[in-house]
């Protein structure tokens, strides 16, 4: 499978995860748009977001995500971040029933006990995708739902550009990355017991040029992706 050094055009200085989001925790909220990630949770017509009861929200970050389940009348949130920096964000949001300092790919959390684990944004950090999804597995009831909001592969490999954040006065500064094909996705997730439920895109529009002037040779192309993953119920 390709890597993602093969396609990487800024040539950054690279930290890993949790020392990445600790540096960009206090900035974070100015540098990322919903059109990132919201809006392609608002699209999905599965999962029904008022029938969840209990959400288990992997790499839950400043807590975005999980304001934006509570908005949907989800009540019971579980948050899991590796990066303290990000879980202090995410505390003061008090979207979240409780948060943990922990990987998503090991959260700790009680098995079976949820009937919805989602992530956003954060599984171009991972080297291989199977844990994330036998995590997931793990944590969900019969008939739960995985939601997964990814970078779109051809974006990364079109554009270069890896996870980064610049530090106030600093250069940028690339958080680990890795690229992961569509492929990918759909083999670690049915090795480990999910069926694919949904599948949607956001291209780059008019949007984000206006707020990304300099994408404008990119207009058209895919930006990022949500997928929506079932368990069976039996």
């Amino acid at each position: 499978m390709p890597s993602f050094a093969d396609y990487d055009r800024r040539n950054y200085p690279t930290v890993d995860v949790a020392t990445g989001y600790d540096g960009w925790a206090p900035t974070y909220e100015q540098t990322v748009m919903d059109e990132m990630d919201l809006v392609l949770l608002d699209r999905l017509r599965r999962p029904e977001w008022p029938r969840v009861r209990k959400a288990a929200d992997l790499g839950c970050g400043t807590g975005r995500t999980g304001a934006w389940l509570r908005a949907q009348g989800i009540s019971h949130i579980d948050g899991v971040d590796v990066s303290a920096g990000m879980l202090a964000r995410a505390k003061e949001r008090a979207a979240h029933t409780t948060l943990t300092q922990a990987d998503v790919r090991d959260t700790g959390l009680t098995g079976g006990a949820y009937d919805l684990v989602i992530a956003s944004l954060i599984d171009e950090h991972l080297p291989e995708l199977a844990p994330f999804y036998a995590e997931a597995w793990r944590l969900a009831a019969p008939g739960a739902r995985c939601v997964l909001v990814s970078f779109h592969p051809q974006f990364m490999m079109t554009t270069g550009m890896p996870t980064h954040y610049t530090p106030q006065g600093g250069e940028p500064v690339a958080i680990s990355t890795n690229l992961h094909l569509l492929s990918e996705h759909v083999t670690a997730a049915l090795d480990a017991g999910w069926v694919l439920t949904e599948l949607t895109e956001t291209l780059i529009d008019d949007t984000w040029l206006t707020a990304k002037p300099k994408w404008k040779e990119l207009r058209g192309q895919p930006f990022t992706m949500a997928t929506v993953w079932t368990r069976p119920q039996s």
